[in-house]
């Protein structure tokens, strides 16, 4: 949707923050809204059906537990990178721009996942898939912040980043679904599902994008707070317009560019905004290690936990795959509580919650391994492990830290702020990545559980150590 020419109207006294913050939420607030969720709902399906689908990778391609761990961590090295160059690039050349360019690399590289023809080359697709979801959170939080009403924004901002949950919801049922196929077509070889299996659960992954990618064009419009710190007032009056749903005229007399209209990069680790950038990054990254860690091998561990008795590869993986979607339902349930609490409770303290929260489950499913109990008694535990770990998970750092992220910075570096604190947490997400299977053999299940447990009570104290009262403005 391209906004059209706006016409000559009187200008308005108030400010456009003001009408903005005025407004109800209108069908174009929805739409772009709609379509940053529906990238980070792609995110959250690329991200977790890989840990479905990374038992046949292995069996396919023979990889030895490093190269396992590459496959898995090479998107999240490449979201490090994305989140880390692409988020100040987005405050340059602009939020709409930047999506154009992170959707088409997404199907491009999502494209060559589904076709890769060894480990190497899967490792170097899965890396640009990562770049094009790196991007995707400084500009998924810059353009829902700066074109929501404020009094909604921490409500859009997480409902937005729910879509994350209910795509790895979808990967776990894609993942099962595909599983379960291919028992009923060859039920007496399961050659057929390691060649092609993992095929088509990425397959899959790459319809979603293209089906994004095509309504992605047909919403074309920059942040009018974007105009404005770069004193393009006439762009900014269009794109008010179509916004808002009325003709809006913006002058530098109602809305004068931003004092802070040009910060550099450096800016962020300056003693003006340091704490600011401690806050965004520091928990961020404590929470990714566990919650890729866990989230990514949440098959895996359920297979080791819940059902190593289960003989056939087939049935072991088809179970944790159906486990992994019954669990990851608490991840959707975890988001709709934030929603519901995120203003009434605060950021910071729905943060240091969920932290402990967190910590509780990963301690319970440590005792799932340690206790001398019976198996039905066992897998019990790891569902609540599970439950509570993803609940908690989400209803806090989940998403109050995706939130911090766009809130504690000015327009002109949200965008690189918000991808710092990103890449910071994808630096985690790596660590957690590749070496949880490295330390399941070393340590086993219930040691490593027990300290991605510590991992969260430090981001819980790193939280109040850091704390700020956030002020949610676009300006």
């Amino acid at each position: 949707m391209n906004p059209a020419a706006t016409p000559t109207v009187k200008p308005p006294s108030r400010s456009f923050s003001q009408q903005l913050d005025a407004s109800e939420m209108t069908r174009t607030m929805w739409l772009l809204w709609g379509l940053s969720a529906g990238l980070i709902a792609l995110d959250g399906f690329d991200f977790f059906i890989i840990g479905v689908a990374l038992p046949f990778v292995g069996q396919d391609f023979h990889l030895s537990p490093t190269q396992t761990g590459a496959v898995a961590v090479a998107a999240l090295l490449g979201s490090l990178v994305g989140s880390l160059t692409l988020g100040p690039i987005t405050d340059k050349v602009g939020r709409q721009r930047m999506l154009m360019v992170d959707v088409a690399l997404f199907v491009l590289a999502t494209a060559g996942t589904v076709f890769a023809w060894n480990a190497l080359s899967l490792i170097g697709f899965r890396f640009l898939v990562g770049v094009a979801i790196g991007a995707d959170y400084p500009i998924s939080v810059a353009y829902v912040s700066e074109n929501v009403p404020s009094r909604l924004r921490g409500r859009m901002v997480i409902g937005a980043f729910t879509f994350q949950a209910i795509g790895a919801l979808l990967g776990a049922l894609t993942g099962w679904g595909i599983i379960y196929l291919f028992q009923m077509l060859y039920p007496d070889s399961v050659q057929p599902a390691i060649h092609y299996a993992w095929r088509w659960m990425l397959g899959i992954g790459l319809g979603l994008a293209i089906a994004i990618a095509l309504l992605r064009f047909r919403c074309l419009l920059e942040s009018p707070s974007y105009h404005i710190l770069r004193g393009e007032y006439q762009e900014a009056s269009q794109a008010a317009s179509a916004l808002l749903n009325t003709p809006i005229n913006l002058t530098p007399e109602t809305d004068p560019p931003p004092q802070t209209s040009h910060v550099p990069y450096s800016a962020l680790f300056s003693p003006l905004y340091r704490r600011q950038t401690l806050l965004a990054s520091i928990p961020w990254f404590l929470q990714d290690i566990a919650t890729y860690g866990v989230g990514i091998f949440t098959p895996t561990i359920l297979g080791a936990l819940a059902f190593a008795r289960v003989d056939s590869f087939m049935a072991r993986e088809a179970a944790s795959a159906k486990g992994a979607a019954l669990v990851d339902i608490c991840l959707i349930a975890g988001f709709l509580l934030a929603i519901l609490l995120v203003e009434r409770v605060g950021r910071i303290q729905l943060q240091i919650m969920g932290f402990l929260g967190m910590a509780a489950g990963l301690t319970i499913l440590a005792a799932s391994d340690m206790l001398a109990v019976g198996p039905k008694v066992a897998i019990a535990l790891v569902f609540i492990g599970f439950f509570v770990f993803n609940l908690m998970m989400n209803a806090g750092p989940n998403a109050t830290t995706f939130l911090l992220s766009g809130e504690v910075f000015p327009t002109a570096i949200r965008a690189s702020g918000a991808g710092f604190a990103a890449a910071v947490a994808k630096a985690g997400a790596v660590l957690g990545t590749f070496e949880l299977p490295i330390l399941k053999t070393t340590l086993g299940i219930a040691p490593l559980m027990l300290l991605l447990s510590l991992c969260c009570v430090l981001a819980a104290a790193a939280t109040y150590q850091f704390r700020i009262k956030t002020q949610p403005s676009v300006s």
